[in-house]
């Protein structure tokens, strides 16, 4: 394959712009954004996209999951594709580059192209991928499994949100549900471009993460039944608390984690007791825990330590208890083909670079199932990320794509 020249570089200022535009899309109340999946802002963020990639003479495909799909032309039309893309759906309260740089770095890999006439035996695809973060319809990754057969898209167009709307009909709401089956598209290969989420590229002073593995994960939701009663006139001895039982079981998810190191993290994330009042008892706890590790027996020991432990605090307090699993996937390992393309055109830049495993799921992950895969990373200001305060420089955006860019038109074949 023929690999591109050092001298071919992204226009930096041309994607930060971008970015900075795309933010000013459902901002959040802190500098980030609030663009949750399926909201009117997601449509909004989505028609910005839509007319970028046509006014970089890109096709626009758009599939049943609302997953959407930039194409521009590969001198071959028998050629597979060369994907490249992440997410525009942010958390309630997420930064502006989670997910976006890879969606804005790959739109800016093709607008490069456009500036330098460079033609490629591959189509090049942009991607935007439905409901990454998974914050308003769980599991996280949601189109890009079904894509990649992992969920039924009838399970996963039946999820619902905290106000019981369900995904299929809020995709329609928007208006973004195609007409093209999900999964159909066959894939030479997949590239996404990502921030570390993560304080170890910064710490260590390395412009990019080339990534080779991706951390393994449990979700658990946790449903605590205990008895409302009045906080003032209910005898200590006699509470059947459900917001006691989520405070010992969150404390038994911390321990678990440790005991499991290295390579082991655990957290409760969403968490309500009901009926959240400031007098009442809870009668009820619903939460999740957040399990990960790139190490699948230390994944599943922590699971089962925890089934265990949390039953026996039910007991214990009197209280009834449900797990469900609401998001899992194994451990991944990128394709090495991948993984040395993004490797050879960092080192063919001149980018300090370091193999890293992936704390964070990603499409990536699943789309690892059905077609070669790797991920770019970038460094973010102590590795802050779901927070509005996470913060990129224009510098780590701009290498990172850069890599991205080269990685992609080595894999998608210049032809003259």
């Amino acid at each position: 394959m023929a690999a591109p020249g050092e001298n071919l570089r992204i226009d930096g200022d041309r994607l930060w712009d971008s970015l900075m535009e795309m933010a000013k899309i459902g901002p959040g109340i802190a500098g980030g954004n609030n663009r949750q999946t399926l909201t009117d802002e997601d449509g909004e963020g989505r028609r910005l996209f839509q007319e970028w990639c046509e006014a970089a003479g890109c096709t626009m495909g758009l599939d049943t999951m609302g997953n959407m799909f930039a194409r521009r032309e590969g001198a071959d039309p028998d050629a597979l594709p060369v994907y490249v893309g992440s997410h525009l759906d942010t958390q309630p309260t997420g930064g502006k580059y989670d997910g976006v740089l890879g969606v804005l770095g790959g739109l800016e890999v093709v607008r490069t192209m456009n500036d330098l006439g460079i033609k490629t035996k591959h189509p090049i695809v942009v991607t935007n991928w439905t409901n990454e973060e998974g914050t308003r319809f769980a599991p996280a990754m949601l189109a890009s499994g079904v894509f990649a057969g992992v969920h039924e898209q009838d399970w996963a167009e039946a999820r619902e949100d905290a106000d019981g709307k369900r995904f299929g009909d809020e995709l329609d709401r928007i208006g973004w549900r195609g007409e093209e089956p999900v999964g159909e598209r066959k894939m030479h290969a997949f590239f996404e471009l990502h921030i570390e989420q993560g304080p170890i590229l910064e710490a260590e002073g390395k412009d990019i993460g080339v990534v080779t593995h991706g951390q393994g994960l449990w979700w658990l939701q946790v449903t605590l039944t205990g008895k409302d009663a009045h906080t003032g006139s209910t005898p200590m001895e006699m509470r059947v608390n459900a917001g006691l039982g989520m405070a010992r079981i969150t404390e038994a998810v911390h321990r678990i984690a440790m005991e499991h190191l290295p390579n082991a993290v655990g957290a409760v994330g969403q968490a309500n007791v009901y009926p959240n009042s400031r007098n009442v008892i809870p009668g009820k706890a619903v939460f999740t825990i957040d399990f990960r590790s790139p190490d699948l027996e230390k994944l599943n020991s922590m699971r089962a330590r925890l089934e265990k432990e949390a039953a026996e605090i039910a007991e214990d307090l009197g209280l009834g208890i449900e797990i469900e699993p609401v998001g899992h996937f194994d451990p991944v390992t990128f394709d090495p083909g991948c993984v040395s393309a993004v490797r050879d055109a960092a080192e063919r830049l001149g980018y300090s670079h370091l193999d890293i495993v992936s704390g964070a799921g990603h499409d990536a992950c699943w789309i690892n199932q059905v077609a070669p895969t790797a991920m770019v990373m970038c460094p973010c200001v102590d590795g802050l990320s779901h927070n509005e305060a996470e913060e990129i420089s224009k510098d780590w955006a701009t290498a990172g794509a850069d890599v991205l860019m080269h990685a992609v038109i080595e894999t998608a074949e210049i032809v003259e």
